[in-house]
């Protein structure tokens, strides 16, 4: 895993989907039509996050998800929130 710097994730926010950074995090509000869907979106995260053994911060209200992303270990973002982000965009 690689730490990335700040012209690196300014790349992969420049080129995103709706990430921002915020907090020293890679963060990306989702809208759905009601709580059900919001859950069901979380639901199709969990493996792909178990798969990659890199967990997202998910916080939940009715039907907004806010994600956000950063690797702990490094106390910063890495290449392995970034795949994790845009294996997540590709779900939604």
């Amino acid at each position: 895993m690689k730490r990335l710097t700040q012209d690196e994730i300014r790349i992969f926010l420049d080129n995103s989907k709706g990430w921002n950074l915020k907090d020293n995090k890679l963060e990306k509000v989702f809208l759905f039509k009601d709580f059900r869907e919001a859950v069901q979106f979380i639901n199709r995260i969990q493996p792909i996050a178990d798969a990659m053994n890199h967990h997202p911060d998910i916080c939940i209200y009715y039907n907004k998800v806010i994600i956000q992303l950063t690797t702990h270990d490094v106390g910063g973002i890495t290449d392995l929130d970034v795949e994790l982000a845009k294996k997540i965009d590709e779900i939604k």
